[in-house]
């Protein structure tokens, strides 16, 4: 006979999104708590030296050091993997944690990677530098050019890795082709989703295999902590993904994680409303005479728009935009901003602007940066929840003294 317990989870489980994102996960203690409860503690107690050895075994379920698992840190994994359909889930520090781990926990020397050379400047140093110190050979591709790819794929591959959109270009991947292309020699999809967000595209449906997250970006949202998270299949998560984590320790905070609830609550309702906001900037930009180009998966304009709309459900909350300008020039437009924050984070509710060249992409060489379309007069725009009119306003007013 089913009791009411399993009948409340089965019905979130197959609820829609924004059920999913406010009850998905919830474990209560006994003194039946409405929000979701913290355990700061770093280990547990056993009812016997049994039971403890049984744990350690395998033998019985429970918890044993707030490094391997912990109840708060489940409720945000099981939420998440409700959110996006994955088999399994671990938390990390942070998302850098996260793309390390979900890289490092299945390579080992004389294997192969293929990555697209657009990615955040950390995740490019990962597989540019760090990778190969470990002899495993790395290959970058130009994410959008699918020949590549396929040129690139050998039967040592053992995985694939992109952004899409990527950071701070917007260029996108197209996730269902590459996932193809990486599964006919055998080797797994892993996919940093950040720039989309989980309620605008999902990357498991589309043939991916692991699925990376920094959750200090739009799952918080709120500029509060740091945290990442891995989402893949559970033979993946235990048997490759867990050992790792648990002998090399990126553990997530606990309070972390439970701040990483708390975002979810208001996930979809923060995402849709920065979509809003960024598709009329874009608008406004793309018409503004002191900008040379707008880069927003969300316009026709957009030189993979037809991909954008198979891919993603919105244009994201990300605008990129080149300046009509010298890096000077646009220092002064930074510079003249009153209500958007400099800042080099994103996904928050304030908005953000940043200038990747000399930010975060300021250790990838030159070279590389103009390869990639980083120039001096380009800025990423992180769309915040405030009134779009005032950051319109505050756009224009620093974008009128440029184009005088």
């Amino acid at each position: 006979m089913t009791n009411q317990s399993d009948t409340r989870k089965h019905r979130i489980e197959n609820a829609r999104t924004a059920t999913k994102l406010v009850r998905g996960g919830t474990k209560r203690s006994l003194f039946n708590e409405t929000s979701e409860a913290i355990f700061m503690n770093s280990g547990f107690v056993y009812d016997s030296a049994e039971q403890a050895a049984g744990r350690f075994k395998g033998e019985n379920d429970g918890y044993i050091y707030s490094r391997y698992a912990n109840p708060t840190i489940t409720m945000f994994e099981e939420r998440m993997i409700l959110l996006e359909g994955a088999e399994a889930a671990r938390g990390t520090a942070s998302g850098m944690a996260a793309v390390n781990a979900a890289l490092l926990s299945q390579l080992k020397t004389g294997d192969h990677v293929v990555a697209a050379k657009a990615l955040f400047g950390s995740c490019l140093y990962i597989v540019e530098n760090i990778l190969p110190r470990f002899g495993i050979d790395v290959t970058l591709v130009d994410g959008t050019d699918i020949d590549q790819w396929k040129n690139a794929v050998t039967d040592k591959t053992t995985c694939v890795f992109f952004e899409t959109p990527s950071n701070p270009t917007l260029d996108l991947v197209d996730i269902a082709a590459v996932s193809d292309i990486a599964h006919s020699v055998g080797a797994k999809v892993i996919i940093d989703n950040v720039f989309a967000t989980p309620i605008l595209q999902k990357p498991l449906e589309l043939g991916a295999d692991i699925v990376v997250y920094s959750a200090t970006k739009h799952i918080d949202g709120q500029g509060r902590c740091l945290g990442g998270i891995v989402l893949a299949s559970e033979e993946f998560v235990e048997d490759t993904l867990a050992p790792f984590l648990k002998h090399t320790g990126p553990a997530l905070s606990p309070f972390n994680a439970w701040n990483m609830l708390k975002g979810l609550e208001t996930l979809e309702l923060r995402v849709e409303r920065q979509c809003d906001n960024a598709e009329k900037i874009a608008d406004f930009l793309g018409d503004h005479p002191g900008v040379k180009r707008v880069i927003y998966p969300g316009r026709e304009d957009h030189p993979q728009s037809s991909l954008a709309k198979l891919q993603m459900s919105r244009g994201s909350t990300l605008i990129s935009v080149e300046v009509d300008g010298d890096q000077q020039a646009t220092f002064d437009v930074l510079n003249r901003l009153s209500i958007i924050d400099i800042s080099n984070n994103l996904g928050d509710a304030k908005s953000l602007i940043t200038h990747p060249s000399t930010t975060t992409h300021s250790s990838v060489d030159d070279e590389t940066k103009s390869e990639l379309g980083i120039t001096d007069s380009l800025l990423r725009l992180s769309v915040g929840l405030e009134d779009v009119d005032d950051l319109i306003d505050d756009l224009g007013y620093a974008l009128s003294k440029q184009s005088t």
